[in-house]
């Protein structure tokens, strides 16, 4: 007696989505899965800071206190770090009342060589430089780029592309089966594998929307860098292009007197980020000003205001071009930064369930490997007792 076990017949489009399905999925699941896992407490960065202690506290002052001139902040903390010159000022969203300096001796420096944490109102260091990254920190790192650089972010862009391929195939190849069964069927009758497909079916199914809104937003954050070089190679240089004859003299306004330039041409706006002359997001003789809206949508949708560092006057006032406004509204869209704590559970429950469709797939493909290798013993012709013919 010959047993054979063959597959069923299958057209040639299907078996094309069944590749493509196999091999994204296939490719991309390690990644996906380590993504998956650090960007779980990712999602609690904040309150996870707050709980290990990491995170600047600002001390209980008098309702309304005022806030001091932004030179004041930066004069203490050159006190602390002389050789080192100012690169940002970058307000918290959350917290008004706290400002993070950056000190780098090269201005270019990305990340800075010092950052304080410093309260506006009395223009003190809450936080000075960390010699080690917080765990957050690290797995942070290890989420963004896997401590390669413009490289490692790339190369997850890419995982993203496979990843959102994975689901899209996958939606074309069990849609229409998964049609002529009820929503959340699970048939526990059949063999295992049976039931693990209907489990890895219909969570995936479940979480179809989700996973390619993280999967598309996760490849966009990726870009950042090189929509920061395209913005530094366009706008930014056209911005600039009308002060460059102007001869260089040494002289500096106050960044206070910066910020307030900028923050009278734009009424309503915030002040969210400046950076200093000779920084990469600015030109030799500019203060950048960045400002953004009030609401939680415009607030992440910012304005830059170029201010002459050494005449004080406007330069240029534009948005931000759609690309890098398409990279602010991703990136807290990807963590689940704009609902407070319930949406954030509600994107945690989402990631565990993306990892369990992730373990099952793997389950999945691995099974059907041991599989296909017993089916294709047992295609030898075996006798009653289940030996091959011809065995002594």
């Amino acid at each position: 007696m010959t047993i054979r076990l063959r597959r069923p017949q299958s057209g040639p489009r299907r078996r094309l989505w069944s590749r493509i399905h196999t091999w994204s999925s296939v490719v991309s699941t390690a990644f996906m899965l380590m993504l998956c896992l650090t960007g779980l407490p990712l999602i609690f960065y904040h309150e996870l800071d707050e709980a290990f202690g990491t995170a600047p506290e600002l001390p209980v002052l008098a309702a309304g206190t005022p806030h001091l001139p932004l030179d004041r902040l930066v004069e203490t903390a050159q006190t602390l770090r002389p050789k080192e010159a100012p690169q940002f000022l970058l307000i918290d969203r959350d917290e008004p009342d706290l400002v993070f300096v950056s000190l780098s001796r090269d201005l270019r420096t990305s990340p800075p060589e010092s950052l304080f944490a410093m309260d506006w109102r009395v223009a003190r260091v809450v936080q000075e430089p960390k010699l080690r990254p917080s765990p957050i920190a690290w797995l942070l790192k290890l989420h963004v780029d896997m401590f390669l650089g413009l490289g490692g972010k790339l190369f997850l862009g890419l995982i993203g592309v496979l990843f959102a391929l994975a689901i899209v195939s996958g939606v074309i190849l069990y849609g229409p089966a998964m049609r002529k069964l009820p929503y959340g069927t699970v048939r526990r009758d059949r063999t295992r594998r049976i039931y693990w497909l209907d489990w890895h079916n219909l969570v995936g199914v479940t979480t179809l929307g989700w996973a390619m809104l993280v999967a598309g937003t996760g490849t966009v954050n990726t870009w950042a860098d090189l929509m920061l070089k395209l913005w530094q190679r366009d706008q930014l240089a056209a911005m600039t292009a009308h002060d460059r004859s102007l001869p260089a003299t040494g002289r500096r306004i106050p960044v206070a007197d910066a910020a307030a330039v900028a923050l009278a041409t734009t009424p309503g706006k915030t002040l969210r980020f400046i950076a200093y002359p000779g920084t990469a997001v600015s030109s030799d003789r500019h203060y950048a000003v960045f400002l953004a809206g009030a609401t939680p949508l415009t607030g992440r949708l910012l304005d830059i205001v170029l201010v002459n560092a050494q005449t004080g006057r406007i330069a240029a006032h534009a948005a931000m071009p759609w690309y890098a406004q398409a990279v602010f509204l991703s990136q807290p869209l990807h963590f689940g930064n704009y609902g407070g704590l319930p949406l954030k559970l509600l994107w945690a429950v989402l990631d565990l369930a993306t990892i369990v469709v992730i373990v099952t797939g793997l389950y999945l493909w691995v099974g059907r490997h041991v599989t296909s290798r017993h089916h294709f013993r047992l295609k030898t012709p075996v006798d009653a007792n289940g030996r091959s013919e011809g065995a002594q």
